[in-house]
């Protein structure tokens, strides 16, 4: 659109002036009271043909073409800076309005991707660690979605480690699995109460009495053989789980192609260590079998990494490595990311090496850990409860709920449950995403539920305000004109986070297109205080402000929901 037009020129200009435009380009300025562009690139061009670089920047001007969308101007000691005319912005305008995807461009290059973002545990509650993976991987998701690719999400369950060993038999010793063993003829239903219980009871104890957990791990044996009743046992146990699972990821807004667990790559396992085995990369090592991934680049010592127990159990990184054989047997992968916490680092080095090596991915195929950081309390160390204990995520959820309500009750909204969440749920996402994805960050509720500066509400709350004033409003003429700075400056910040979009893919972190999307609320605020626009008198202007608020509108809806953020219809 208007940037390429105007880099279209610059290059031009700079071939008619005799120097090569392929890595000439134009960037925002730093300045933005002086210019809307710059280009730096008359450095490297003085360079390679030895001259003095405001000649060259100087040249290149002069050659530019007469335009009537943007003016060139040489500032010492060698930018060019680069202003639009108020015909560019009509322009510009006009483009933003007519294209459904308000000027964000796809790729030309689709890839298919398949994004493992769930993590959650089979016979556990949901807890705060599984928030930040959920709303990450919801918005990565969207994002290449909305560039063109074709994505599969996959919740990728925790239901083949040893918590499900523990579980049953905790449950077990508790005398709620006696119908499965002949004890009884009452058949107890297992619930989620029955779990919440029997988890960290048994956690626990494996950590103290080292019998417990021997028999815990014979038993997680027999599940994975599937030996009787104990593979029944789980299968129970996981149905019950999933069921609670599914309703928290719902209400985060959180949805995923696939169901799958470790449990449904054990098919493959045997193939897998088979491949592996056959390039020679195995080996044993009291009694289990590992694999060396350490090689001559690495700074520091890498741990080999273990595919097989003394006992013939698996292990994590043995199902990770199966599910990855698995998923290049059921589809055709240009890459494979994981969104994980980042003190997984290690762990999915280990396995993406020995995929490699083995050749279980191919080459070309890329393999991608997306670690996150720590969402912390006000003290900064790991969000917990008062009482120190992991806050469950349900919990958390009540919590946006209760605070989202009071809020609102603040500002003379009576109590709506839907509401409040989205409200809720809104604020914590925009407090999250607006970090980079690497580093740790405050759960902060009250500052993430301000209904001004930067954060969800101000962002729903702005969207709402322009749905109330274009219900008032018939206007239809497709009029762009511009007539004041503040129309400039929304336009400048579209751009803005137009570009937001590839940044944040590069960098697979949303902070960039969250917090674009704010600027342009905010831009668009300032212009809202400053312009009557219902009551203006003027024809044209009144059309032209009415078509900005459709853009800002378009742009601001675009963002959100790619940010996985939903604005109601009302606040």
């Amino acid at each position: 659109m208007i940037i390429d037009n105007i880099e279209k020129l610059l290059k031009d200009g700079a071939q008619r002036a005799g120097y090569a435009s392929e890595n000439l380009s134009i960037s925002f300025s730093a300045l933005p009271d002086l210019c809307d562009f710059q280009c730096n690139g008359c450095f490297s061009l003085a360079k390679q043909s030895k001259e003095n670089p405001y000649d060259v920047a100087v040249k290149i001007v002069k050659e530019i073409e007469n335009n009537n969308i943007c003016t060139f101007e040489v500032a010492r000691p060698a930018f060019i800076n680069i202003k639009m005319t108020d015909k560019g912005f009509e322009d510009l305008a006009k483009n933003l309005f007519e294209d459904e995807r308000c000027g964000v461009p796809k790729h030309k290059v689709k890839q298919r991707v398949l994004l493992d973002y769930g993590g959650a545990n089979v016979a556990k509650e949901l807890h705060v660690g599984h928030l930040r993976p959920a709303i990450i991987g919801e918005s990565l998701k969207r994002l290449y979605k909305f560039m063109g690719e074709e994505v599969i999400s996959d919740v990728h369950l925790g239901d083949w480690g040893l918590q499900m060993g523990l579980n049953e038999l905790q449950l077990y010793e508790d005398g709620n699995l006696d119908y499965y063993f002949g004890k009884s003829k009452e058949k107890k239903e297992i619930t989620l109460d029955m779990l919440n219980k029997a988890y960290p009871q048994a956690s626990a104890r494996s950590k103290e009495d080292e019998e417990f957990k021997k028999k815990a791990e014979e038993w997680t044996k027999f599940i994975q053989d599937k030996k009787e009743p104990y593979f029944s046992i789980y299968q129970e146990i996981r149905r019950v789980s999933v069921v609670k699972i599914k309703e928290n990821y719902n209400a985060l807004g959180t949805q995923f192609d696939l169901w799958n667990g470790e449990s449904d790559c054990m098919d493959y396992v045997e193939d897998a260590i088979k491949q592996i085995t056959d390039k020679g990369l195995a080996r044993e090592s009291e009694g289990a079998l590992i694999v060396d991934v350490a090689n001559e680049k690495d700074n520091k010592p890498m741990p080999p990494a273990i595919i097989k127990k003394h006992n013939g159990a698996v292990l994590y990184a043995t199902t990770d490595i199966a599910t990855i054989y698995m998923r290049n047997k059921l589809y055709d992968l240009d890459r494979i990311e994981y969104v994980t916490d980042q003190r997984q680092n290690l762990h999915f080095e280990q396995v993406f090496r020995v995929c490699k090596m083995s050749g279980i991915s191919p080459e070309k195929q890329q393999l991608v850990h997306i670690g996150h950081g720590t969402m912390n309390g006000k003290d900064g160390k790991p969000f917990k409860t008062r009482s120190g204990g992991t806050l469950k995520l349900e919990d958390i959820i009540n919590m946006l709920i209760e605070k989202a309500s009071a809020k609102l009750e603040s500002n003379g909204v009576e109590y709506d449950r839907a509401l409040a969440l989205k409200i809720g749920v809104g604020a914590m996402k925009f407090g999250d995403l607006s970090n980079n994805v690497a580093k740790d960050y405050v759960f902060d509720l009250d500052k993430f539920l301000s209904f001004e500066g930067k954060s969800g509400p101000y962002l729903q709350y702005t969207v709402c305000r322009i749905n109330s004033l274009l219900a008032k409003t018939s206007e239809e003429e497709k009029c762009f004109a511009i007539f004041n700075d503040e129309q400039k400056e929304i336009l400048n910040k579209i751009l803005k986070l137009n570009s937001s979009y590839e940044i944040c893919y590069k960098e697979r972190s949303l902070n960039n297109l969250a917090l674009a999307t704010y600027d342009v609320a905010s831009a668009f605020s300032t212009f809202y205080n400053n312009h009557k626009i219902l009551t203006e008198t003027n024809k044209e202007k009144k059309a032209s402000f009415v078509n900005l608020l459709k853009i800002v509108r378009k742009a601001l809806v675009q963002a959100l929901g790619v940010l996985a953020i939903e604005v109601p219809e009302k606040m």
